[in-house]
């Protein structure tokens, strides 16, 4: 996962230095003439520099106005709703209806990580990646995972590994669209809404996701 657009991130990295030692420097009323007495305020601006960065990286880089420019990819964080369609056809040739999901995505500056939930079964990442097709602009998440049926069924539904390839789909609602596929050599397609910030860690009994 790139997190810095290239093109301009040493610019900005360099003029938020330079920015935190003049600060550094007119506080501390350092006289500008004594060339070693403003060099010594270079530690204090590389400490400042360090504090800056991790708040940045802990929270300021999920701020909107800077997706796009300076954070290449989109925050994603949040628990996702939407439905899963196999391709897999029984005996009589019919497919089964779209199985309820939820995806919870898990997001920092720079690690990803989902967990899929349906009624009978929860799939986990084992690697992640964001990345952004240059042409289109579009972003797209792909995941391997292992998927854990509840006990209750594993006698026609085996723990299996497997992947997906999302587009992330920004306007004019916020949604993840692509397929699926498995170990199993079954197939299929995932469509999904943002729901919430909120990060749920199982599937409702109560009720299936809209």
């Amino acid at each position: 996962m790139k997190n810095f657009r290239k093109e301009i991130s040493t610019w900005v990295q360099f003029i938020t230095f330079i920015l935190l030692w003049g600060i550094i420097l007119v506080f501390s009323q350092t006289d500008l003439t004594k060339y070693l007495d403003v060099l010594k305020k270079v530690p204090d601006a590389i400490a400042a520099y360090g504090i800056c960065y991790l708040v940045f990286t802990k929270w300021l880089w999920r701020l909107s106005l800077l997706q796009g420019w300076l954070v290449p990819f989109p925050d994603l964080q949040g628990t996702w709703e939407g439905t899963l369609q196999t391709t897999w056809k029984d005996a009589d040739g019919n497919t089964p209806a779209p199985i309820p999901l939820l995806l919870v995505i898990r997001q920092s500056f720079d690690s990803i990580n989902c967990v899929m939930h349906t009624k009978e079964s929860s799939s986990v990442s084992n690697a992640a990646l964001l990345s952004e097709d240059i042409g289109s602009g579009l972003h797209c998440l792909s995941y391997n995972y292992t998927n854990k049926p509840d006990a209750a069924i594993r006698g026609r539904s085996a723990v299996h590994d497997g992947a997906a390839l999302l587009t992330v789909i920004k306007k004019p609602v916020k949604m993840l669209k692509g397929e699926y596929w498995t170990n199993r050599k079954t197939t299929g397609s995932i469509k999904l809404k943002f729901k919430s910030r909120e990060l749920k860690e199982c599937f409702p009994e109560s009720k299936e996701v809209n």
